[in-house]
């Protein structure tokens, strides 16, 4: 990343097309022209994260014991193969007298999920910037496949589940009602 907080694509791209080269291939033949700028082009897009803002400064004053918000998609690179891994956050907070707008929390995944990252990473750094918000308490749960561990290595579909508490939610009771309303049925 550039300080700018840009990326250099035409960099990117020439990297890009001499790792083609290096693994046997022809960046000019027909199905490889265009494929080391498309490349560039969708890292810039897809670890965007570094520069991003997830907005949480946008509040409204109003009073609520707990607010959830389930199932927010993500997809992220791991960091140690650069390989995708993806899935579902749910992300749980006890405001202090002002509340998030809507959609202030997918972008808050975003920013983080949108970077070279590890999942635990991941559901640490979205629990601290809530805290750091003023909130009273917050719980984050990510469950993620990971192609790193399905394409290689072990070889094995299992996902995995990352969870953190900061604030009250360290109380069980809360935790575990916070718990119950994530895992039930959708009301609609």
């Amino acid at each position: 990343m550039k300080d700018n907080g840009k990326i250099n694509k035409k960099k990117i791209a020439k990297l890009l097309r001499q790792l083609l080269i290096e693994l046997g291939e022809n960046p000019d033949r027909e199905g490889l022209m265009g494929t080391p700028d498309r490349m560039a082009n969708m890292y810039e897009e897809i670890l965007g994260g570094y520069t991003m803002d997830a907005e949480l400064d946008v509040t409204f004053s109003d009073e609520t014991d707990v607010i959830v918000a389930r199932d927010i998609q993500f997809y992220s690179m791991c960091e140690h193969h650069m390989l995708p891994f993806f899935g579902k956050v749910h992300v749980a907070y006890v405001p202090a007298g002002k509340v998030f707008g809507v959609s202030k929390l997918v972008r808050l995944v975003e920013k983080y999920s949108r970077r070279l990252q590890i999942q635990e990473r991941l559901t640490k750094e979205v629990a601290d910037e809530l805290v750091r918000m003023g909130v009273k308490g917050a719980m984050v749960i990510a469950e993620g496949d990971h192609l790193c561990m399905r394409m290689r290595g072990v070889r094995n579909n299992s996902s995995m589940l990352t969870i953190a508490y900061r604030g009250v939610m360290e109380q069980k009771d809360l935790r575990e009602h916070v718990l119950a309303m994530i895992k039930a049925p959708k009301a609609f």
